[in-house]
């Protein structure tokens, strides 16, 4: 047996944190004398208390711990825990990052002097950008007490640029390449703007666009014109967190023909059926994968047991990112009813759109 001080030398906890998680019922000593309330720890105890020691430096949650100490004898347990607490380390410092970006934003345009420092040059692909601004115009929110959803995020980075919109409802990401001069950026460009730079690259024509983003500016210029605009404040939702992650299980993917499904959400032959939810009537299409992998809309009376997954959406909605993709084939992506449906280009991860699902039940 060990006393409280040989076991917090030997498991790297004070003498109080080992009070404080016996206290919480994590790290109980094998016996307490009854009349001096001596703690006695036994030897088996002390991978546990290594343990915890090691979760309380990278700050997994107390109730985590528990469960981890509980599930000690069961690696594969304690190693998921380990994964979880790691990606929301992961996810937390991705929100930092582009927080603190933010603020360098702030500072940047506060001081003018430092104003020439924040210039970030792209050159893009006429055909590519004017690809990627028709794959993300459709979800443009228009809610006018939701302005900061009236424009398009652009992100910078070293390889090319992200393009990004919702509604709160839907949302549309598309990436472009670019050759990029200067650091990374994000703004957000008013609607108007990218309507009147897509207006620039109508007419098809190969060549190229300067895009230029600087503090309190975003400017396009094509073939000797221009267009400008004040970017709109940043306080764009973190679209990133509903992007699917590399180590999520698999949904499931079906490919599908455009015009075959346009068509059967279209026709007026699809049944809907409507939920009201916080006071909003909505009319809800189900689509459902059956047991051989193949998409249908299903109908008002199929059983409720014959698909592997279901998922309502908004048929008017879904048609405005088959439309928006301009593509003969596209794969859909389908997890679960409360799951985000995903609508992707067959040969480019990196144009897609996602659809809020409407609760079945």
């Amino acid at each position: 047996m060990h006393s409280i001080g040989e076991m917090s030398r030997a498991g790297g906890l004070s003498v109080s944190a080992l009070r404080f998680y016996d206290r919480a019922g994590v790290l109980v000593p094998a016996v307490v004398d009854p009349v001096t309330g001596y703690r006695w720890y036994a030897d088996h105890q002390v991978p546990a208390v290594r343990l915890v020691a090691g979760l309380r430096r990278v700050g997994m949650p107390l109730a985590e711990i528990g469960a981890a100490v509980r599930h000690l004898s069961e690696p594969a347990a304690v190693r998921r825990l380990l994964a979880g607490h790691l990606r929301r380390l992961e996810d937390g410092l991705a929100d930092a990052r582009r927080e603190f970006g933010r603020l360098h934003a702030l500072i940047d345009a506060l001081d003018p002097g430092e104003q020439h420092m924040s210039v970030t040059r792209l050159i893009l692909s006429r055909t590519d950008l004017a690809g990627a601004l028709d794959a993300v115009r459709f979800a443009v929110g228009t809610d006018p007490d939701l302005p900061v959803l009236a424009g398009v995020l652009v992100e910078v980075e070293p390889a090319g640029a992200r393009l990004v919109t919702t509604d709160r409802y839907r949302m549309a990401v598309a990436g472009v390449a670019a050759t990029v001069d200067g650091p990374a950026a994000r703004v957000l460009a008013p609607v108007d703007f990218v309507d009147r730079l897509r207006d620039l690259l109508t007419d098809g024509t190969v060549g190229e666009v300067a895009l230029t983003l600087a503090p309190g500016m975003i400017s396009a210029t094509v073939a000797g014109r221009t267009v400008d605009a004040t970017p709109l404040p940043d306080d764009f939702p973190d679209y990133r967190r509903l992007l699917r992650r590399p180590d999520t299980a698999a949904p499931t993917r079906v490919t599908v023909d455009v015009a075959a499904l346009r068509a059967a959400l279209t026709d007026g032959s699809a049944p809907t059926l409507v939920r009201a939810e916080d006071g909003v009537r909505a009319e809800v299409t189900v689509l459902g994968v059956s047991p051989a992998g193949r998409l249908r809309v299903v109908g008002a009376d199929d059983p409720a047991d014959g698909d592997t997954v279901r998922v309502g959406v908004n048929a008017g909605y879904l048609v405005d990112a088959l439309d928006a993709a301009g593509r003969g084939q596209l794969v859909l992506e389908l997890d679960s009813p409360i799951t985000p449906l995903a609508v992707r280009l067959p040969d480019d991860e990196r144009v897609f759109s996602v659809l809020m699902p409407i609760r079945l039940s």
